[in-house]
């Protein structure tokens, strides 16, 4: 019988890090089945999905003014409809579970093999990768029990996280809650970090989509 030709798996890079993204790029482009793209920002990135069709992006969590967590909601609305596997350095128990419920098909760290990236690769592009694990592949992560979840907010940032939600103002805040404006600010600021948002509408978005069990 004929061999089925493997099918090309469309691949963008996403990493701020010019040398590794340019490296690995390289070298993902010498088999013949992926067809691989980079970049170094989301903002790109969204650029590239809106124009093009991916199966997979290979996104790192950390891109400097960004985070992973604002991609894949902006990528769903520009039409992208492929799958999102995280390569990073180092993540937290936190920020993984929460890049998993948003829909990521895995977290795969860079100290890993070339030759399980690409395993990674074809198993999320196929829709083998686990999504309730640390990893797609055979990564460092790959069979890590995740520890009991800590609350994402206290008490203080949830009160506030409610009151943005509620369209009260910075000034409002500090009244209802008898602390001071900059106080709310800095408040503020903890929840955009926490959340990988960088607006107030940001942030409101984000409660009712991912947190609104913590509202």
């Amino acid at each position: 019988m004929p061999q089925t030709e493997a099918k090309t798996i469309r691949t963008l890079l996403v990493d701020d890090h010019a040398l590794f993204r340019e490296s690995v790029a390289a070298a993902l482009a010498s088999d013949a089945t992926i067809h691989i793209e980079h970049c170094g920002t989301i903002r790109e990135a969204l650029q590239l999905v809106a124009e093009r069709v991916f199966d997979v992006v290979l996104l790192d969590h950390d891109l400097g003014n960004e985070r992973a967590s604002q991609f894949l909601p902006a990528a769903r609305e520009a039409g992208f409809a492929g799958r999102v596997l995280i390569v990073t350095a180092w993540v937290s128990d936190t920020e993984a579970r929460r890049l998993l419920r948003q829909g990521v098909a895995g977290i795969f760290l860079k100290e890993a093999p070339l030759g399980e990236l690409v395993s990674s690769i074809r198993a999320v592009a196929e829709g083998r990768g686990p999504t309730a694990n640390w990893s797609a592949g055979r990564s460092a992560l790959a069979g890590r029990a995740l520890a009991p979840a800590a609350p994402l907010f206290n008490e203080r940032q949830r009160r506030v996280l409610r009151f943005v939600v509620e369209g009260l103002s910075n000034k409002e805040i500090a009244w209802r809650l008898q602390i001071s404006e900059s106080y709310v600010k800095a408040i503020l600021q903890s929840l955009f970090e926490k959340t990988g948002v960088r607006t107030r509408g940001q942030l409101v978005r984000v409660a009712f989509e991912q947190y609104e069990d913590q509202l």
